[in-house]
């Protein structure tokens, strides 16, 4: 990050505080073609602070390793390839044509079989019994991280989310979609309201996106979202009273080798045009590190009221409320603090003590910290002493009573404070 950029950074999050502008962008999306001319601090003020959409060309893709073997050479998936390098694996495979609540069901499968249910579909003029299913969110690079699949380009290299869960050693948010013609995902918006990235190894994609707040004019009459937004029906006033004051969406036609830049919190929806692979990761970093915090925040409110409609509260009924809403987004606020608390010792640990040879020589998250800079760091810093505070003081946080291993919020809020001063100097 260059000074401008970060005088960008401290004038925008001092103006706007923790709610970004929520304008569509011109009902435009920008179309990023030459590797050369764009830069990090490009992506970081142009669509990450605004909270803005854009594609990247297949020219920063090229040089993948799945790019140059997953793909036969009329584009087509390399059946024989995958088979070879993965047959062995046991896959998640959703049915596209069955719903369940707002999702599709899914099953683990081996991947061999889902390849060859994939190429009698596409022999059966991509018709199957089976129905049409889908290979989503397999963690593809941590079963087999020897195999060159790809690698992340700079501008999503800021990534605390999977630097956390590989600290933790319990997850990642790194994943690989593999499906048919036709096979789609239905209408969401992405875990923790994170940013995603998404690219297509082969085959084309159809993104509708909604920014973020005008999933509110969809709701049908108690309250919940569509489960496809191309349905008629969304169209039915009786059933949608909203429905005409929203926008329509941003329409991204996505070709083989482009990487879609999805914005937090913004809801979509996606169909594969052809038989499709696509490398995905979930992220959150200092700019919508917020937006994490506040969805947390209205899932507690959201289980509490559930609860409070039940039975009278209990003495652990506190406890109870977090332990619901992990089990329902993953996370709770003991283990939110956790990953504040990681993220910021990372980042001070760069600016106390530098980077270390074996840190540098493995590439891992000190070593993406360093290559983004010191004012990088400095930004990350301020911006999670900024949820910090907000953590530290909410009631429901501070009923957990204290967090275990490690500072109390109030002394891990002095030491952040301390280093972005002594940074400063």
């Amino acid at each position: 990050m260059d000074r401008a950029t970060f005088a960008c950074s401290t004038a925008f999050f001092r103006d706007f505080g923790n709610s970004p502008p929520r304008a569509l962008p011109g009902g435009h999306v920008d179309f990023i073609d030459k590797v050369d001319s764009f830069t990090y601090s490009d992506f970081f003020r142009d669509y990450l602070i605004p909270n803005h959409p854009c594609v990247l060309s297949a020219k920063f893709t090229e040089d993948w390793g799945s790019r140059k073997t997953w793909v036969t050479r009329d584009g087509k998936p390399n059946f024989e390839h995958l088979l070879q390098n993965f047959g062995e694996a046991v896959v998640p495979v959703a049915n596209c044509d069955v719903r369940e609540y707002n999702s599709n069901p899914k099953e683990q499968l081996p991947f061999r079989e889902f390849l060859e249910y994939w190429r009698e579909r596409i022999g059966n003029g991509h018709r199957s019994p089976r129905g049409c299913l889908y290979l989503k969110d397999w963690h593809l690079s941590r079963a087999f991280p020897e195999q060159d699949v790809y690698t992340t380009p700079v501008y999503f290299s800021s990534d605390w989310l999977n630097e956390y869960w590989d600290a933790a050693a319990g997850d990642d948010f790194r994943f690989v979609y593999m499906g048919p013609k036709g096979s789609w995902t239905p209408f969401h918006a992405d875990v923790f309201r994170s940013y995603s990235w998404s690219a297509n190894v082969c085959g084309r994609k159809r993104w509708l996106l909604y920014p973020a707040g005008q999933e509110e004019f969809l709701r049908d009459r108690h309250g919940n979202l569509p489960f496809d937004v191309t349905a008629p029906d969304l169209r039915d006033e009786r059933i949608y009273p909203r429905s005409s004051r929203s926008q329509p969406p941003l329409e991204i036609l996505q070709e083989p080798g482009e990487i879609v830049f999805i914005p937090s919190g913004w809801h979509h929806q996606v169909h594969n045009l052809d038989d499709t692979i696509s490398i995905n990761h979930n992220w959150v970093n200092g700019c919508n590190v917020a937006a994490m915090w506040s969805f947390l925040q209205d899932e507690l409110a959201a289980v509490q009221r559930e609860l409070g409609q039940w039975r009278e509260p209990v003495d652990d009924w506190h406890l109870q409320c977090q332990l619901i809403m992990k089990s329902c987004t993953g996370i709770d606020y003991r283990e939110f603090y956790t990953f504040l608390r990681v993220i910021a010792e990372n980042r001070i640990s760069v600016l106390e003590q530098g980077l270390d040879e074996e840190s540098s020589s493995r590439g891992n998250s000190k070593a993406a910290i360093s290559a983004l800079g010191m004012l990088h760091a400095v930004f990350d810093l301020r911006r999670a002493a900024a949820v910090l505070s907000s953590l530290g003081a909410n009631e429901d946080f501070r009923r957990l009573g204290p967090n275990g291993p490690g500072p109390a919020p109030e002394a891990l809020l002095q030491r952040l404070q301390a280093a972005i001063d002594t940074a400063l100097l």
